[in-house]
């Protein structure tokens, strides 16, 4: 194969998958067109061999007819990966570096955006009680899939991940016996309700949404990652309209705010966790 086949094929492939994102925003209104490209083609290849289809464009044609079809291609792009206290050195940091500051604030208005099934809301909601901010908090909460919010709102988990998650719980200062925020049921494990109590589970798409709130604290982590540049900075400017002066954003530990035009606009708090600070 010569050289300029290869290029060709890949010329296709490209053009393919421009087609493919064009017409799934045209038609359902889901804009993917800014995401990382290698990561998109991945799991475009991932869902037309697991259709048994031989293209792209196979795909495409597929997901305008098919309804079921166009709902797993939405949940292949929807990335959920997520634990209780994932990276607990991250909650060790928000409790002993943001805690004192939000101490200061009458009440306290918190997004998780891109909250997947919620693991990560509950474990915030877990350390803003025993740190006794809970009742002055709301925790809004958001992603673009509504299957995982459902999820995220039952608070119902698997009664394996409990070891893990009570080890990350402890790395990350915890006070208490994890296991009197939960009980077993015959479907797994079900947290107590009051740690939902003050969070507002919604929709809320990065790429085409606005701001809906002034915020204190905002947390995106390792959703950036998977936007291309222009995206990214365009959910940057969107986080530094949506907080307040000295408000905290908090990243995920392969993301960071060098290298972006907000970068002037914040101050590390910890530059290893990913906290900032806005402060102009």
């Amino acid at each position: 194969m010569t050289i300029y086949q290869e290029d060709s094929i890949e010329d296709l492939e490209k053009f393919e998958i421009e087609l493919l994102l064009q017409g799934l925003y045209a038609w359902c209104g889901y804009d993917f067109r800014n995401y990382a490209f290698n990561s998109l083609r991945r799991r475009i290849w991932h869902r037309v061999h697991s259709e048994r289809l031989s293209s792209i464009t196979g795909l495409l044609e597929k997901i305008l007819h098919d309804p079921a079809c166009l709902k797993r291609l939405i949940a292949d792009f929807s990335i959920n990966v997520t634990e209780m206290f994932r990276d607990p050195s991250f909650f060790l940091s928000f409790r002993e570096n943001i805690v004192p500051l939000l101490r200061t604030y009458p009440s306290i208005r918190i997004w998780h955006a891109g909250c997947s099934t919620g693991e990560e809301v509950y474990s915030m909601a877990m350390l803003l009680h025993e740190e006794g901010l809970y009742e002055k908090t709301k925790i809004y909460a958001t992603d673009m899939n509504a299957d995982v919010l459902k999820i995220a709102k039952a608070g119902l988990f698997p009664l394996g991940n409990m070891r893990k998650y009570t080890n990350n719980y402890l790395a990350a200062g915890g006070r208490k016996a994890f296991s009197d925020y939960y009980s077993v049921t015959n479907n797994g494990v079900k947290f107590n309700s009051f740690l939902s109590k003050n969070v507002v589970f919604a929709q809320h798409n990065l790429v085409t949404d606005r701001s809906f709130n002034e915020f204190q604290v905002i947390l995106c982590r390792n959703v950036l990652i998977y936007f291309n540049k222009a995206l990214q900075e365009k959910v940057h400017s969107l986080f530094y309209e949506s907080l307040c002066m000295f408000g905290i954003l908090g990243l995920g530990d392969k993301e960071t705010i060098k290298y972006t035009q907000k970068a002037d606009c914040y101050e590390a708090i910890s530059q290893s966790e990913k906290l900032y600070k806005k402060v102009n």
